[in-house]
C-alpha cells in the first residue's frame, strides 16, 4: 500500500478528515485507508474512522486492522519523552 492513502490526524477540523477518508475510496477509488494519529488525537482517529464507515460509506468499507504502538522522541527541553500511536485500517468489503 502506499503512504498516498495514509490520513495524519492533527488539528484541522474534525469533517476535513472524515471528508479524506470519503474521497480516497470514492474518487481515488483505494481500496484500503489508513488513519494514523497519536498522542491527544487518538481518540479523535477512532471517531473518525467510525463517522466515515457507519454514516458515510455504511455498508461500502470496515476496520481491517488496527496497530497500536508507542514512540519515543526528544521534546524542546530536551527530555526524551514516550507517546501513544494508532493506525486504523479501512477497507473496502468485498
Amino acid at each position: 500500500m502506499s503512504s498516498d492513502n495514509s490520513i495524519f490526524v492533527g488539528n484541522k477540523a474534525f469533517m476535513n478528515y472524515v471528508t479524506a477518508v470519503v474521497m480516497q475510496f470514492t474518487t481515488k477509488d483505494a481500496e484500503e485507508v489508513v488513519i494514523k494519529a497519536r498522542g491527544k488525537f487518538i481518540s479523535r482517529a477512532v471517531d473518525i474512522a467510525e463517522v466515515a464507515s457507519k454514516r458515510f460509506l455504511d455498508g461500502k468499507v470496515e476496520v481491517s486492522n488496527i496497530k497500536i504502538d508507542s514512540e519515543e522522541f526528544e521534546n524542546k527541553e530536551g527530555k526524551q519523552v514516550r507517546v501513544s500511536t494508532i493506525e486504523i485500517t479501512l477497507k473496502k468489503k468485498e
